[in-house]
């Protein structure tokens, strides 16, 4: 028989390959987004996969993970049961998509977009196509067909990829030679922030016709007392993740009302989400951690040193993200080179983002407490004090500060989260993190980032216009002299079985 935990590990592997892959390539059309389209034009992406984002959590309804409970229940047909789910969320986006699309216009017209109508259609299509192909990627993942679900995820990638570059590259030239073409109704002729967006929904489309043969092989059959039961069960697990997703995107959406004190609030959002995206170097390591850690984390539960060495891998893991933190803002003058000249100014919250992506990170490891000893109604309650921060530093400093009280925003929340957990965590679940081993980690990452700020105004000061390779070359030296300190303060895993 084969081993549970390598099955796990493995399909877990796989699972995070293809949502590995979807945050470098995003993150590679950083360069073209922020040379091609203005500001504004970035910002209103920005804001409507904000709007897409939570609108997501609502319309799958919860049922992805009410499927996994009721197709391993005794009694319950898996085939039965994702049927129903199938059955609810396709009439709830059928009727969400069909008012989408008859008020498209009143919509775009009320958010300040007139005469793109269309646009509001697409998002309409995009959340149709992926909350209801979301069912069938729980079906693939029930099924344990792990490699199916990359693939045809990795095909979806892909097609968004290659739909960008055709839009960019491609299509104005097209557009401006056969003026009446096919597509001159649908998008713009010169590239603005439909093509983004159109370029998902291209990939959406393209997903549903590759799972269509999963469709057509389940029989439909429609059961009033199974669906009930997945709804109770579903939606109150809706209701919970609405938080966590709003926390994350919340301050995106508050640009419209809040950043009065701007010339353009659209043009902040769009400074704000470039300069979000160069520290997603930081949120990518915390992803790639979570696939691989929490695995981990159950595996070892029941083992007799289990504690210390969750406490240990705390410090391994904030000695890391202290060397991202490092090397990002070491390198800051290249890796800004990413950005178009316009974007740059919004550079200087990078360093925040930066630090509270691995307050998150820091946060993942200490919330295993509530994972690990069954208390998970707990979630709800620090996401929600989280996402009370969030909304109030926003709601204050927004107006003065623009695009800076975001970057705090997420700095306080995540923090205000990672003090409740890991309080509570000490009740519930002690583990014997050493906090002042941890606290020195960040006392020696400031040292050196206060070093390299110094070294940068005393010796390079007035220096502009270009990468300055001897500052590079301390940088690096600086960036060295951070790993053998901090591999001189952490213990080695010899020292648990002392």
């Amino acid at each position: 028989m084969a081993n549970p935990l390598k099955q796990l590990a493995g399909e877990t592997a796989v699972y995070g390959l293809s949502s590995i892959l979807a945050r470098i390539l995003n993150f590679a059309f950083v360069p073209i987004y922020t040379r091609m389209l203005t500001r504004a034009q970035y910002g209103v992406v920005t804001e409507f996969m904000a709007y897409i984002a939570i609108l997501q959590v609502v319309l799958v309804l919860g049922l992805e993970t009410g499927c996994f409970r009721f197709a391993n229940k005794e009694g319950e047909k898996p085939e039965k049961v994702f049927s129903n789910a199938l059955l609810a969320v396709f009439a709830l986006n059928a009727a969400f998509l069909a008012v989408v699309m008859a008020f498209s216009g009143d919509i775009s017209a009320a958010l300040g977009y007139e005469g793109f109508g269309s646009m509001i259609s697409y998002i309409g299509g995009i959340l149709f196509c992926d909350s209801f192909t979301a069912i069938l990627f729980a079906k693939l993942r029930q099924e344990h067909k792990s490699v199916k679900f990359a693939i045809i995820k990795t095909v979806k990638i892909l097609t968004e990829t290659a739909s960008n570059i055709v839009l960019f590259f491609a299509y104005p030239a097209f557009a401006a030679a056969h003026p009446g073409g096919l597509l001159s109704g649908l998008i713009s002729p010169t590239p603005d922030f439909t093509y983004p967006i159109f370029a998902i929904f291209v990939s959406c489309i393209v997903c549903v016709l590759v799972l269509l043969p999963d469709l057509l092989k389940i029989k439909f059959s429609f059961d009033g007392k199974l669906l009930g039961k997945l709804l109770l069960y579903s939606l109150p697990l809706m209701v919970a993740a609405l938080p966590g997703i709003a926390n994350d995107f919340l301050d995106r959406i508050l640009f419209r009302y809040f950043d009065v004190n701007s010339e353009a609030w659209r043009d902040s959002l769009g400074v704000y989400q470039a300069a979000v995206k160069l520290a997603v170097i930081m949120n990518l390591f915390i992803q790639m951690f979570r696939y691989a850690a929490e695995p981990f984390f159950f595996q070892r539960a029941k083992d007799r040193n289990s504690r210390p060495l969750y406490a240990l891998v705390m410090e391994y893991f904030t000695a890391f993200c202290g060397l991202v933190f490092l090397g990002v803002i070491f390198y800051i003058d290249i890796i800004s080179l990413l950005l178009g000249r316009d974007f740059r100014i919004g550079v200087g919250v990078v360093p925040i983002m930066l630090l509270s992506y691995m307050l998150l990170g820091m946060l993942f490891n200490v919330s295993m407490w509530y994972k690990l000893s069954g208390k998970t109604q707990m979630a709800i309650w620090i996401t929600i004090a989280g996402l009370v921060v969030t909304a109030v530093v926003n709601i204050v400093f927004m107006p003065r500060f623009s695009y800076w009280a975001s970057a705090y925003g997420h700095l306080s929340s995540y923090l205000v989260m990672l003090l409740i957990s890991a309080i509570l965590g000490a009740k519930y679940y002690p583990i014997p993190y050493r906090w002042g081993r941890i606290l020195l980690i960040f006392v020696v990452m400031g040292l050196f980032y206060g070093a390299e700020a110094a070294l940068d105004r005393w010796l390079f000061a007035g220096e502009g216009g270009g990468i300055n390779w001897i500052q590079m070359g301390l940088n690096t030296l600086l960036l060295a002299g951070y790993v053998a300190a901090a591999w001189k303060l952490l213990p080695r895993y010899s020292s648990l079985e002392a």
